[in-house]
């Protein structure tokens, strides 16, 4: 893959932590990217980043309190580079259905997994388009798209939420050399398959993909490559579905 011109560019991804956010890290570093790793959890941010060395900046904010980011982003600019990529990453699950779904719960779903996501695009868009070249990947879901199998109301709506995010800023950026693209996995090895799903459920959802089998990491980690890369750079507005073929569209 040609990355060389992505040398010394930086990279931000929430939920940089977690699973899809750790495996996205560990693949833009090997293609000599710095990499702004952002997400609640410090202590094991903290531990990544002596693993990591000087390749990584740690930071460790709400993504849903614009206040925060806001400062954050701005220590990152001044002490380690304007963001040249964005990866908004971060989320959490919900599985309770409109009944079940109460407004403090559909706002914090809300607020983690959509709001941060148009935070970090608003401060992060006027850099790009001034230099003219900038990349954004959105984590969508499945779930957006079919109302969610197992996933909630206010999950499959914020992620739906994302894929029209990621059509507007799309629209508006494309002249600028700045494409804006969105994954949209399904059932991927994080924990919100793998603890907060039954046993049972698992089974089921396996008996019904195609391919037999959960999507891994680091297969996620290959797309958001792939969008970021030269390769990619006529590809913008495009929600990429990795589902094993649970989904077509």
């Amino acid at each position: 893959m040609q990355t060389d011109t992505l040398k010394g560019k930086v990279a931000l991804i929430t939920g940089a932590a977690g699973v899809l956010g750790l495996a996205t890290t560990r693949a833009l570093l090997a293609d000599g990217l710095s990499v702004v790793m952002l997400d609640l959890n410090q202590d094991k941010l903290q531990a990544l980043a002596a693993e990591f060395g000087d390749a990584v900046y740690p930071v460790a904010v709400d993504i849903s309190d614009y206040n925060a980011l806001a400062a954050a982003h701005q220590d990152i600019c001044q002490n380690f580079g304007p963001v040249d990529i964005l990866i908004n990453n971060a989320g959490i699950l919900s599985n309770n259905k409109v009944r079940q779904t109460s407004p403090a719960e559909w706002r914090r779903v809300m607020g983690a997994n959509l709001d941060g996501a148009f935070y970090l695009c608003h401060l992060t868009v006027p850099h790009m388009v001034e230099q003219r070249w900038g990349r954004i990947v959105n984590t969508c879901s499945m779930a957006g798209k079919t109302g969610g199998v197992t996933a909630g109301t206010a999950y499959s709506t914020s992620k739906g939420g994302m894929a029209s995010l990621t059509f507007s800023v799309a629209r508006e950026t494309a002249a600028y050399g700045v494409t804006v693209n969105g994954i949209a996995p399904a059932y991927v090895k994080t924990p919100m398959v793998t603890e907060q799903l039954t046993e049972a459920q698992r089974q089921e959802l396996l008996s019904q993909i195609p391919v037999g089998r959960f999507c891994e990491p680091e297969e996620f980690a290959h797309v958001v490559r792939f969008l970021v890369s030269p390769l990619a750079g006529f590809i913008t507005g495009e929600i990429i579905d990795i589902n094993g073929g649970l989904h077509f569209d």
